[in-house]
Protein backbone atom coordinates (compact mmCIF):
# COMPACT_ATOMS: atom_id res chain seq x y z
CA UNK A 1 0.00 0.00 0.00
CA UNK A 2 1.57 3.60 -1.19
CA UNK A 3 1.58 6.28 1.54
CA UNK A 4 -0.22 9.02 0.72
CA UNK A 5 1.38 12.32 0.21
CA UNK A 6 -2.05 15.09 -0.37
CA UNK A 7 -1.81 16.96 2.61
CA UNK A 8 -4.89 18.29 2.57
CA UNK A 9 -6.59 15.26 2.48
CA UNK A 10 -8.68 14.52 5.26
CA UNK A 11 -10.14 11.60 7.05
CA UNK A 12 -13.04 13.22 9.02
CA UNK A 13 -14.49 16.14 9.46
CA UNK A 14 -15.48 18.07 13.29
CA UNK A 15 -19.88 19.14 13.26
CA UNK A 16 -18.63 23.04 13.53
CA UNK A 17 -16.53 22.35 10.06
CA UNK A 18 -19.23 20.63 8.35
CA UNK A 19 -21.92 23.26 9.75
CA UNK A 20 -19.33 25.84 7.82
CA UNK A 21 -19.32 24.38 4.75
CA UNK A 22 -22.80 24.69 4.31
CA UNK A 23 -23.63 28.15 6.50
CA UNK A 24 -25.61 25.76 8.61
CA UNK A 25 -26.17 25.86 12.77
CA UNK A 26 -24.64 22.46 14.34
CA UNK A 27 -28.10 21.84 15.61
CA UNK A 28 -29.42 21.63 12.31
CA UNK A 29 -27.15 18.88 11.18
CA UNK A 30 -28.28 16.97 14.60
CA UNK A 31 -31.94 17.04 13.62
CA UNK A 32 -31.10 15.70 10.38
CA UNK A 33 -29.57 12.78 11.90
CA UNK A 34 -32.34 12.07 13.32
CA UNK A 35 -34.48 12.40 10.34
CA UNK A 36 -32.56 11.10 7.81
CA UNK A 37 -31.86 7.08 8.77
CA UNK A 38 -28.60 7.21 6.12
CA UNK A 39 -26.67 10.02 7.84
CA UNK A 40 -24.96 8.93 10.52
CA UNK A 41 -21.50 10.23 11.21
CA UNK A 42 -18.97 8.19 13.64
CA UNK A 43 -18.55 8.76 16.95
CA UNK A 44 -16.22 9.14 19.54
CA UNK A 45 -15.13 8.89 22.91
CA UNK A 46 -17.46 9.53 26.37
CA UNK A 47 -18.97 12.64 24.62
CA UNK A 48 -19.93 11.07 21.34
CA UNK A 49 -17.86 13.74 19.29
CA UNK A 50 -18.83 13.45 15.88
CA UNK A 51 -16.54 12.80 12.88
CA UNK A 52 -17.99 13.32 9.71
CA UNK A 53 -16.25 11.37 6.58
CA UNK A 54 -16.30 12.62 2.66
CA UNK A 55 -19.19 10.22 2.07
CA UNK A 56 -21.24 11.61 4.77
CA UNK A 57 -20.77 15.56 3.59
CA UNK A 58 -22.11 14.22 0.30
CA UNK A 59 -25.10 12.94 2.03
CA UNK A 60 -25.47 15.94 3.34
CA UNK A 61 -25.03 18.02 0.39
CA UNK A 62 -27.88 16.26 -0.86
CA UNK A 63 -29.85 17.06 2.26
CA UNK A 64 -28.64 20.72 1.99
CA UNK A 65 -30.01 20.68 -1.85
CA UNK A 66 -33.58 19.38 -1.41
CA UNK A 67 -34.39 21.24 2.07
CA UNK A 68 -32.60 24.01 1.74
CA UNK A 69 -31.59 24.95 -1.90
CA UNK A 70 -34.65 23.77 -3.53
CA UNK A 71 -37.42 24.00 -0.13
CA UNK A 72 -38.89 20.88 0.41
CA UNK A 73 -40.21 19.91 3.69
CA UNK A 74 -38.18 17.24 5.90
CA UNK A 75 -40.45 14.69 5.17
CA UNK A 76 -40.93 15.31 1.59
CA UNK A 77 -37.02 15.49 1.23
CA UNK A 78 -37.19 11.64 3.26
CA UNK A 79 -39.86 10.57 0.54
CA UNK A 80 -37.81 11.32 -2.21
CA UNK A 81 -34.39 9.72 -1.23
CA UNK A 82 -36.27 6.51 -0.61
CA UNK A 83 -37.81 6.64 -3.35
CA UNK A 84 -35.32 7.92 -6.34
CA UNK A 85 -32.16 8.46 -4.27
CA UNK A 86 -30.53 8.16 -8.13
CA UNK A 87 -32.33 10.84 -9.61
CA UNK A 88 -31.47 12.74 -6.18
CA UNK A 89 -27.93 12.31 -6.56
CA UNK A 90 -27.62 13.42 -9.96
CA UNK A 91 -29.64 16.50 -9.58
CA UNK A 92 -27.05 17.62 -6.62
CA UNK A 93 -24.35 17.09 -8.33
CA UNK A 94 -25.51 18.66 -11.34
CA UNK A 95 -26.71 21.50 -9.19
CA UNK A 96 -22.67 21.98 -7.35
CA UNK A 97 -20.77 21.64 -11.20
CA UNK A 98 -23.82 24.40 -12.06
CA UNK A 99 -23.23 26.53 -9.05
CA UNK A 100 -19.58 26.13 -9.87
CA UNK A 101 -19.86 27.62 -12.72
CA UNK A 102 -21.40 30.21 -12.32
CA UNK A 103 -19.38 31.75 -9.17
CA UNK A 104 -16.23 31.48 -11.62
CA UNK A 105 -18.65 33.30 -14.23
CA UNK A 106 -19.10 36.13 -11.80
CA UNK A 107 -15.62 36.00 -10.52
CA UNK A 108 -15.08 36.54 -14.49
CA UNK A 109 -17.06 39.29 -14.71
CA UNK A 110 -15.69 41.27 -11.48
CA UNK A 111 -11.89 40.56 -13.48
CA UNK A 112 -13.38 42.45 -16.86
CA UNK A 113 -15.62 44.79 -15.11
CA UNK A 114 -12.31 46.24 -13.15
CA UNK A 115 -10.10 46.40 -16.23
CA UNK A 116 -12.36 48.62 -17.87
Amino acid sequence: MALNTDKNLKLYYSIKEVAQMFGLNESTLRYWEKEFKTLHPKTVGTSNVRQYTEKDIEQIRVIHNLVKVRGFKISAARNMLNSNRTGVDKTAEVIGKLTAIRDELVAMKRLVEGIY
